[in-house]
């Protein structure tokens, strides 16, 4: 095994606050509209989909999105830190592919984040049931390829922070 660390973040609630929403629809119609948090809780009821068009919208994060002071900072320090010992910082979201990756990305170095030394793994991609069901599945991709002595995981929701170990 490699001396290499490991750092994971998420973005909603833990690097910027965001008013996307998500909707839940059925028979084609929005009937229940949840905020992040409410997200990663939620249950679709038999004849339910979830509407991530809010959360695919680079326009709206960028609209929407305040970042968290004290975590950027924390982010940018580890970032610069980590990749001068040859380690890895990734962004690992519950979101899918944004509709502007280039005004999504462009965000996050505006917040003076090193994005050319940063990854982010759309954990929406996926498909499972949950949002931490999803980013088990990234988390275990970078946990069992043995590259990493140190991992460390940045998430406001616990449900995440138990898919983790």
């Amino acid at each position: 095994m490699s001396d290499k660390g490991l750092t994971i973040f998420d973005i909603d609630r833990t690097l910027f606050n965001s008013n996307a929403k998500v909707g839940v629809e059925k028979d084609g119609q929005i009937i229940k509209i949840l905020s992040d948090a409410e997200f990663n809780a939620y249950k679709l009821a038999e004849g339910e989909a979830f509407d991530f068009s809010q959360f695919r919208s680079a326009e709206v994060f960028q609209a929407t999105a305040k970042p968290i002071e004290s975590m950027l900072a924390k982010a940018k320090a580890i970032t610069a830190n980590a990749v001068a010992k040859g380690s890895k910082v990734i962004i690992v979201t519950a979101r899918g592919d944004m509709d502007d990756k280039d005004l999504f990305v462009g965000f996050f170095e505006k917040h003076g984040l090193d994005m050319d030394n940063i990854y982010i793994e759309r954990a929406g991609n996926i498909g499972l049931g949950t949002a931490s069901e999803n980013k088990k599945v990234v988390f275990r991709k970078y946990l069992d390829s043995g590259e990493y002595k140190r991992v460390r995981l940045f998430d406001d929701d616990i449900d995440n922070l138990r898919a983790f170990t």
